[in-house]
């Protein structure tokens, strides 16, 4: 028989919110302070810019929307803001400052889940007409936007040092040593090559 929490909708929420929180923090373990701030996209996606980004986004969420404002000043999302700015560390925001916010905004949006029903309303002004919404909403698309960024983060860290999978604990990856991983990418360059 399933335990209470996996029945309880928002403990289930929750968790899924949690574990891609978790994900993507993994990301930067073991990292100089270089390699967090590399650029490895056109588009200059880098590790510590996605903590930054998401660790906003989070505060935003479950802070404003909500009536329940994130205390600290993020001036990086700001309308006046350099365009991109919440998508990389300045020289002054270092691992520790932005890995602190993270957990700071953790906190916070934990503190509204745990206040507020699956039906508490709130308001996205960003989002227009669609902008009334619940927790319930909040929290499947923060669980989403949270995902799509810890799926970023997961392929900078393979450019960067080859390390992949879901955390320490279950790589979510066949176990396979390096051989295997390097024939299996031949074959599927190979594979590409041919569907020319």
């Amino acid at each position: 028989m399933p335990d209470a929490e996996a029945l309880d909708p928002k403990a289930v929420l929750h968790r899924y919110l949690r574990t891609s929180r978790e994900a993507l923090l993994w990301k930067l373990d073991g990292l100089s302070e270089y390699d967090i701030r590399r650029p490895l996209t056109p588009t200059g996606t880098n590790l510590l810019g996605l903590i930054k980004h998401v660790g906003g986004t989070a505060a935003g969420y479950f802070g404003e929307i909500f009536d329940r404002p994130f205390p600290e000043p993020m001036p990086w999302v700001e309308d006046d803001a350099e365009e991109n700015a919440d998508f990389w560390a300045t020289p002054e925001q270092s691992r520790e400052d932005m890995v602190g916010l993270y957990h700071r905004a953790w906190a916070h949006a934990d503190a509204t889940i745990d206040a507020l029903d699956l039906e508490a309303p709130g308001r996205v002004p960003w989002w227009g007409e669609r902008g009334a919404v619940t927790l319930h909403t909040i929290m499947v698309h923060m669980i989403a936007e949270t995902n799509r960024h810890a799926g970023h983060a997961d392929i900078v860290r393979e450019l960067i040092d080859g390390s992949a999978g879901l955390n320490t604990r279950n790589s979510n990856l066949p176990d396979h040593d390096e051989q295997w991983w390097s024939d299996y990418r031949d074959r599927l360059e190979a594979v590409a090559r041919a569907a020319k």
